[in-house]
């Protein structure tokens, strides 16, 4: 009951009133992001070495700098402004600045949304590099129930670069495809009684669009749920349990991580992973650090200069987000920068981002509540921010 009048004395309501209906805007989110797991039916990615957090680098200074040359708004005041829940900074993999909004335990897991693509592209660059996963291989050979879908003859590689021709409309807050879709993964209420479609038979559901696989970038998030269906059974394993040996173990995590499952316990790889940003800050590292962690190889060298370096910027110019990034690329589902930068990101709806820079060895994560899915204004802000500070020394 503790946390339940914490809870009400911060947010001036009762637990009670967030629902499946209402979850995702302010001022819910702001708690429900943070504890998912009360909201959707959950799996535990373990860790094998819970942990405290490493002391909290004050950086009032640095939160005191204009967020852009010359401006009069501070860092503080844009992750203020951005909805921000969460901001932290580590250079050659020291935490130089952490920040939270009022009201946010540093312990807190936070829902990432799209940056869970990220990390299962990682679980599946571990399963490429050990033989057991081939991405040449047709999604219709792996899983026979897309026989009849637009899987049946996309590649896993089409899955992990958004290249799958498919007729689907990721709007947010559509009440069409986009709502039929979060009613499968159990993150919106049915329709009503017998509204019980799963995960599994919508992804088998969807037709391909005019056109072949492998032309266009275009950013479908149903790809990345059928990749973790594509793992699962590859491995004959359950996702949550292939991730925790191959990635969460490895990497120290300091906490276990949570997936969001429906009701056939199918995980929602594509945007479902709850985690510490300070376990966010380690994977970044971790990339930085050519793969390793713990004097351990946990991904190859070879896999993230597949990533960093063979994303088509044609491809990406013609594709559904290339004003996200003017001069990007995106390949195993991570972003590039491009543009003479060597950064490259993972990044989620409603203001979530993993930043890193080899260059200067700087990885940022933010994680907010923001409560529309995209403001472009919002992104770019945060993304001008990540981009000056890893640039100051």
């Amino acid at each position: 009951m503790a946390n339940a009048t914490k809870f009400e004395r911060l947010n001036g309501f009762p637990r009670e009133a967030i629902n499946l209906a209402n979850w995702r805007t302010r001022p819910y989110s702001f708690w429900a992001f943070r504890n998912v797991a009360e909201m959707v039916r959950s799996a535990r990615i373990r860790t094998a070495t819970p942990a405290p957090l490493p002391p909290v680098a004050e950086n009032p200074g640095l939160l005191a700098r204009a967020a852009v040359a010359g401006g009069s708004e501070t860092i503080a005041e844009l992750l203020t402004r951005s909805e921000a829940d969460s901001f932290l900074l580590s250079r050659n993999g020291d935490l130089v600045c952490e920040w939270h909004a009022p009201g946010v335990d540093r312990g807190d897991p936070h829902l990432v949304f799209s940056i869970s693509k990220s990390i299962t592209a990682l679980t599946a660059g571990i399963l490429q590099d050990q033989g057991i996963l081939d991405p040449s291989t047709p999604v219709g050979d792996l899983v026979p129930e897309a026989a009849n879908s637009a899987y049946a003859d996309a590649t896993v590689q089409h899955l992990l670069d958004m290249r799958v021709s498919l007729d689907f409309d990721e709007s947010y807050l559509s009440e069409l495809d986009y709502a039929r879709y979060r009613r499968a993964m159990s993150w919106n209420p049915p329709f009503g009684k017998g509204d019980d479609e799963a995960m599994l038979s919508f992804l088998c559901s969807l037709k391909k669009a005019a056109g072949p696989h492998g032309t266009d970038h275009n950013y479908l998030s149903p790809n990345s749920d059928m990749l973790g269906i594509v793992l699962e059974r590859v491995t004959g394993e359950r996702f949550p349990d292939l991730c925790a040996r191959l990635l969460w173990q490895p990497l120290g995590a300091s906490a276990d991580a949570f997936i969001t499952v429906d009701p056939e316990g199918a995980p929602r790889t594509a945007g479902g992973v709850s985690c510490r940003p300070h376990d966010l800050l380690a994977l970044g590292q971790m990339l930085i650090d050519g793969g390793t962690a713990n004097g351990k190889q946990i991904v190859s060298p070879r896999w993230i200069e597949d990533m960093q370096g063979n994303g088509d910027e044609g491809v990406w110019a013609r594709g559904s987000q290339a004003s996200f990034l003017k001069t990007g690329r995106y390949r195993n589902n991570w972003y590039q920068v491009g543009g003479g930068s060597n950064a490259f990101l993972a990044a989620g709806i409603h203001g979530q981002f993993c930043y890193c820079d080899p260059d200067t060895a700087t990885v940022i994560v933010c994680t907010s509540s923001q409560n529309e899915p995209q403001t472009d204004a919002l992104d770019q802000g945060l993304l001008s921010l990540f981009a000056k500070l890893s640039s100051e020394t």
